[in-house]
């Protein structure tokens, strides 16, 4: 195993991200962003749609690095997949964090390819000391070849696994431990998960290594029905975030302090000035919570 780095550890010249209220970039945004540079603490963007040489996303993605902090999400490394890592992927991953120097670099629990195929969702994974110990092996690979922690997502999930020995507050703290790397705190995944199978949120987000906090997600949610008629919450992003979601954020604000924090919206998107009213608000909580630390 290589040697842990810490999550305050930051890769040669970058920052942390500010701990202010961020929002995803979307190319219909881009020309009312750059016309009007809002009071927006930073953008974060998918890795994957910038893995290519050139083209406008490159050239949008520059003139924003140049005046705001940077986050890249990934979705496609398959870090709780049972084989090895696409090295290729994980070469143009690193071309593009070499290239942007983004603040902050994150990845999900999760898995999406199995034998050559790659399945366009965030699949669950079962916690057991041997997908413990492959995520683990993943996690520091990332971080050895980016050469800088990672951020990792909990998940929002659906089904859970039998096999699974370990809770998952357990697996997420142990990875963190192991490696060092960060957590990213989705606070609307921990609500989803919780209701789906009948868990306390803040319970489960007490028992999380908050102090391994990089950054904070807020999204909205779906409401499904189960086979069984129990209400089922899917992880849209396609909605405004929920109320209990917001007083979740408020609970973790109140452990932590200041925290970096996104809104996410990749589905049904508004225009640019509603997501900068949820940013506000987000703003609001963060400034609130910095007098009462400052008091």
């Amino acid at each position: 195993m290589s040697t842990a780095i810490h999550p305050a550890t930051h890769a040669a010249g970058a920052a942390a991200l500010p701990p202010r209220a961020g929002l995803g970039l979307k190319p219909a945004h881009v020309r009312q962003i750059l016309e009007t540079r809002p009071a927006v603490g930073f953008f974060e963007v998918h890795a994957e749609n910038y893995m290519v040489p050139g083209g406008p996303f490159h050239e949008h993605l520059g003139r924003i690095r140049a005046d705001f902090p940077l986050s890249v999400h990934g979705v496609g490394l398959s870090i709780g997949g049972e084989e090895p890592l696409d090295e290729a992927h994980l070469d143009r991953l690193a071309a593009l964090l070499e290239r942007y120097a983004p603040q902050a670099f994150s990845e999900h629990l999760a898995w999406s390819g199995h034998g050559g195929a790659f399945f366009n969702d965030l699949l669950p994974l079962p916690y057991t000391p041997a997908t413990l110990a492959r995520v683990c092996a993943h996690v520091d690979r990332v971080q050895e070849r980016l050469r800088r922690p990672m951020l990792l997502e909990n998940p929002a999930t659906y089904v859970e696994f039998a096999e699974s020995t370990l809770a998952e507050t357990e697996f997420i703290a142990e990875v963190v431990r192991r490696t060092g790397c960060g957590l990213l705190l989705d606070v609307n995944n921990a609500y989803v998960s919780c209701v789906n199978h009948g868990r306390e949120p803040r319970a489960y987000l007490q028992a999380l290594p908050l102090a391994a906090v990089g950054e904070i997600h807020l999204a909205g949610f779906a409401r499904q029905m189960d086979a069984a008629g129990d209400e089922l919450l899917i992880d849209s992003h396609g909605s405004p975030v929920d109320r209990a979601v917001w007083a979740l954020y408020e609970f973790v604000l109140a452990r932590l302090g200041p925290t970096p924090t996104l809104i996410e919206r990749d589905n049904d998107i508004p225009p640019f000035d509603v997501l900068l009213g949820e940013a506000a608000e987000a703003g609001r909580l963060l400034a609130a919570v910095r007098s009462e630390v400052t008091a």
